[in-house]
């Protein structure tokens, strides 16, 4: 028998067996470690998480709505007590309805503020189930930390901003004219400069988030001090209604002061971190 006839038939030419390949065992266990584990993962198409997504935003809507609807029922009460800062001051009514479109904005606002416990619900049952263990353990005291510093805004806000912005703007040229306000003009001012302290107030929170991701250490932050004084200014000239130099200082001091406060809690995230080095 030849060599040719001792080959299989057909010439079939088996395939290479596949390579094995060896991993170390931290990273053979890494897919499998609890923090990497999708607890609360479901299964679901893009239309599926668009409808979801869509019902939710929905329901959101529908409670800032019945809120600012509670709301307009008591608004008068509250315009009183929004007005309490500017004591002295004489308030108009400029043009016809305007007070009830003052109204509907001060229950829009008082609303939207009940409100958000219940969106803030809506958005978490939307997002955490595509989070990791590890990114779950950060959502409550990422929530808990954003509620206390939103009220801690509103309150720095209504005892110390708007006051000092009203005194100023009373005392400057108070020899000259005699002030009479726009009631809109006046609400408008408060909540707008209540609102954006409020948000301002969020800069730590999101600190703690991207140091306890790993995107950036509290050297890093402290490094950028220069610049965040900048921005600070900045934010504290855009986010103020008025022009006065008072509550712009202010401001910007307090988003700077809220900035330092997040790298110190970043400094002792990193070291209470389970073996990290210590600082030196």
């Amino acid at each position: 028998m030849s060599e040719r006839d001792t080959r299989p038939e057909g010439n079939t030419v088996l395939p290479a067996p596949a390579p094995i390949r060896i991993q170390p065992p931290e990273a053979a266990d890494a897919p499998n470690t609890p923090d990497e584990e999708f607890p609360g993962e479901v299964e679901m198409t893009l239309v599926g998480h668009l409808e979801e997504l869509r019902a939710r935003i929905l329901r959101s809507l529908l409670a800032v709505v019945i809120g600012a609807a509670g709301c307009l029922l008591l608004v008068k009460p509250l315009v009183r007590l929004l007005e309490v800062p500017a004591k002295g001051i004489h308030f108009l009514q400029l043009a016809p309805g305007e007070f009830l479109f003052v109204s509907i904005k001060v229950a829009g606002y008082t609303g939207l503020i009940l409100a958000l416990p219940y969106v803030l619900y809506e958005g978490l049952a939307f997002v955490l189930p595509g989070l990791t263990r590890r990114e779950q353990r950060l959502v409550a005291p990422a929530v808990g930390g954003s509620a206390v510093l939103f009220m801690a805004g509103l309150a720095f806000a209504w005892w110390a901003l708007v006051p000092a912005a009203l005194a100023f703007l009373v005392n400057y040229g108070a020899d000259v004219v005699e002030p009479s306000w726009s009631i809109e003009r006046y609400l408008d001012f408060v909540l707008l400069l209540m609102v954006a302290t409020a948000l301002a107030f969020q800069l730590p929170v999101l600190q703690l988030l991207l140091g306890a991701l790993g995107l950036i250490k509290a050297r890093t932050m402290l490094a950028a001090w220069r610049w965040v004084v900048v921005i600070a200014a900045i934010a504290g000239a855009v986010l103020t209604p008025s022009t006065d130099p008072v509550t712009m200082l202010l401001l910007s001091g307090a988003i700077t002061a809220l900035f330092l406060l997040g790298v110190a809690l970043v400094a002792l995230a990193e070291r209470l971190k389970p073996g990290s080095a210590p600082v030196t």
